[in-house]
């Protein structure tokens, strides 16, 4: 059964991860066009990933969720299966300190569609609206255009490159980091 809805956008709506999410949650550690981007060099099995739920996604510094659509008729509370189609994943680390660290990805079939800012500024409204942090870290690989676009076009800003930080596919990638504060957020 999937977890309850927890906050929504204009287009998505988030909600909890469960164990049953693992398969799901497995596609970012093996399809390369997700993995890739977000710099996971190693695949993970699906036993893997119902550990890491247990061991990081619901840990109390950890504020992560499933993206999903279709979520306009599901009732709050537990949708049923079906209710919901999940698209992706919003992760928020260290919800419990100064500085969030923010990753999100959506799966290949809905890049291009919009649907990775309204995944962005969900999550980030709810990171602000529900923790007392400063502000929002996030990275992108220098090739990851889209990513890093999107990035600047909500407002980061880009504050420190690690020069060939990764080496994924074949080659050594820069990292470029950027961050966002409470109060730029609050200014748009």
């Amino acid at each position: 059964m999937p977890g309850p809805i927890v906050t929504e956008g204009d287009r998505v709506a988030f909600r909890t991860v469960e164990r049953d999410d693992a398969a799901f949650i497995q596609r970012s550690a093996t399809d390369p066009r997700i993995r890739y981007s977000l710099g996971s060099i190693h695949h993970r099995s699906r036993a893997q990933q119902e550990e890491g739920i247990e061991e990081w996604i619901e840990s109390d510094g950890t504020a992560t969720f499933i993206a999903c659509i279709d979520a306009d008729d599901a009732p709050r509370g537990h949708p049923e299966d079906g209710e919901t189609t999940p698209i992706g994943s919003f992760n928020a680390r260290h919800v419990d300190g100064d500085r969030v660290w923010l990753s999100y990805w959506l799966l290949p079939e809905y890049h291009g569609e919009g649907y990775g800012r309204d995944v962005a500024e969900t999550g980030i409204d709810y990171v602000f609206e529900n923790y007392a942090v400063h502000g929002i870290t996030a990275g992108a690989y220098e090739f990851n255009d889209a990513s890093r676009g999107l990035l600047e076009a909500m407002g980061f800003t880009e504050v420190a490159r690690r020069r060939e930080s990764r080496y994924i596919d074949g080659d050594y990638y820069d990292e470029v980091r950027y961050d966002l504060l409470r109060r730029e957020w609050a200014e748009q």
